[in-house]
């Protein structure tokens, strides 16, 4: 038999799934709070096995369908700020063989460095312009992560050839090439913006 204080327990983690769900499962410490579900409540459900932690203070209803991708849904739920970058963007859009074994993400400058356990992430400082260009919002498991787009990324990976490696980059314009549809007025544009356009030109005329 149920007790009162049972039943109370009970209906608080009806009300705080009910909260979870219409996020898309995941939420941050802070979010919960702002939608009234008390710390104690969280605790509690992570204790008896309703919430899961997938990062420090990044909570998820255990009975979720597996993440297609926890790494970027992490970093999005943890670093609202930022964008997915570089290599991690490659990957996204399918345009490298590299595996990135850390999550690339673009800040602005200025920008506290994020502290995650998990998963690792590499920052990269971009001003102006080079930040806010360029970016798409994609739902990835019911999260919005904001990635830079395929020309974008082109773009930004010539700009930090010295750090991702030249041949990275010329790798990235051939599987444009053989797998996207060439816009090459959108790639002038972001080269403009991340000031290589004398450094990709060459290999745009030799490749496209």
């Amino acid at each position: 038999m149920s007790t009162p204080g049972n039943d109370n327990q009970g209906t608080r983690f009806d009300r705080a799934v009910i909260v979870f769900k219409k996020h898309g499962g995941i939420l941050r410490t802070a979010q919960a709070l702002r939608e009234g579900i008390h710390p104690s409540t969280l605790y509690a459900m992570r204790d008896d096995g309703v919430l899961e932690i997938i990062s420090r203070g990044v909570y998820r209803l255990a009975a979720s369908e597996p993440l297609g991708n926890p790494d970027l849904v992490t970093v999005a739920s943890r670093i609202p700020l930022g964008v997915v970058c570089l290599i991690s963007a490659l990957s996204f859009h399918e345009l490298t063989t590299q595996i990135p074994h850390e999550v690339h993400v673009a800040l602005p400058r200025g920008a506290e460095e994020p502290r995650l356990d998990h998963p690792s992430v590499r920052t990269y400082r971009f001003s102006r312009e080079a930040f806010t260009e360029g970016i798409e919002i994609h739902e990835i498991d019911s999260v919005s992560v904001r990635i830079y787009n395929p020309e974008k990324t082109l773009a930004d990976c010539f700009k930090f050839r010295n750090r991702i490696g030249l041949d990275t980059a010329v790798e990235a314009v051939r599987f444009y090439r053989d797998r996207r549809t060439v816009r090459i007025d959108e790639l002038m544009h972001y080269a403009s913006v991340c000031r290589v356009t004398k450094i990709i030109r060459p290999y745009l005329e030799a490749i496209l």
